[in-house]
């Protein structure tokens, strides 16, 4: 008998190996995701079980057993506070803002620094150096490149303007600002991943289309974008998620002024929950955002389609 026949053999034995009536495989499949099913239960599916229950009551976090039960008062509040309106609104004035910038900077990049430029893996570091800062080093140094008497930026308007703006005191630019402070921190993310997905594209489909006579447009359209596609959906509902949850940029530079233009669900639930304590209330603006998380992500789907 032949290495592959014994082998072939050897594996269709363990196949047929049982155990209290159910195949070994399916045990052992059960038994390898056991850990990971108790640290999902634990720390996702229990806390996401208790923030809606939370929402359903007047929620006390001191005294939990006298949380005053209210069924959907929360949700109905909710849904009648202009307040959580001009959040919404604002949520997505950024998220417009913003995300149609990280995707096609990140893309352009990406493209720009696969071909054989020279110093492209120092342009490679440069580009993706901003994403490793965290959050709040990423607002100082913008509060200070935004700063009226003394930013940068308004440094150099003083030589053409008289009397330069007010980046984030500005009702109308606060908003643009805070996005824009956005894309240079987390393009870098978005970078990486359409480079990896570039350079993952054979050259002998780029080689096939030159030998058709396809211009450098028509090879982007019908291989470049075929081909990463799966990335770019990953990269709009990655991005989607994450900005439509922004909080640390209004909460640290601009605490959703001037007259609430930069405020946000994830910002308003902070403050209905932790300044006003109506925690119940704040669960309820939670599980809102969550529902719209997932109709944009089936919206995404949808609209790039894919069946992978």
């Amino acid at each position: 008998m032949g290495l592959r026949n014994r082998f072939t053999t050897g594996e269709n034995e363990r196949a047929q190996q049982t155990v209290f009536g159910v195949r070994k495989e399916t045990v052992e499949g059960i038994a390898w995701s056991l850990p990971y099913l108790a640290v999902f239960s634990v720390f996702l599916v229990w806390p996401a079980l208790k923030g809606f229950y939370m929402s359903l009551h007047n929620w006390d976090p001191f005294v939990p057993s006298e949380s005053e039960f209210i069924g959907l008062d929360n949700y109905i509040a909710l849904f009648n506070d202009p307040v959580f309106w001009d959040a919404m609104k604002g949520t997505i004035y950024f998220v417009v803002l913003s995300v149609p910038l990280l995707v096609l900077i990140g893309l352009g990049l990406a493209l720009g620094v696969n071909k054989n430029v020279k110093g492209k893996r120092v342009l490679r570091a440069i580009y993706f150096s901003p994403y490793i800062l965290t959050v709040a080093v990423v607002t100082l140094i913008w509060a200070e490149v935004y700063s009226e008497g003394y930013g940068l930026i308004n440094y150099y308007l003083g030589f053409v303007m008289s009397n330069p703006p007010g980046w984030l005191t500005s009702t109308s630019l606060a908003m643009p600002a805070l996005a824009f402070m956005t894309v240079w921190w987390l393009v870098g993310f978005n970078f990486v991943i359409f480079l990896a997905a570039r350079q993952g594209v054979p050259e002998r489909l780029y080689e096939a289309a030159r030998l058709d006579g396809a211009s450098t447009w028509r090879a982007f359209k019908d291989v470049t974008l075929p081909q990463m596609r799966n990335s770019i959906l990953f990269v709009v509902i990655i991005q989607f998620i994450l900005q439509f949850q922004v909080f640390a940029q209004p909460f640290v530079l601009t605490s959703g002024g001037p007259r609430g233009s930069t405020d946000t669900l994830v910002y308003y639930l902070y403050r209905s929950a932790f300044s006003q304590h109506q925690y119940g209330y704040g669960a309820a603006i939670g599980y809102v955002l969550v529902m719209i998380l997932v109709v944009i992500a089936i919206i995404n789907f949808k609209v790039i389609g894919t069946n992978d």
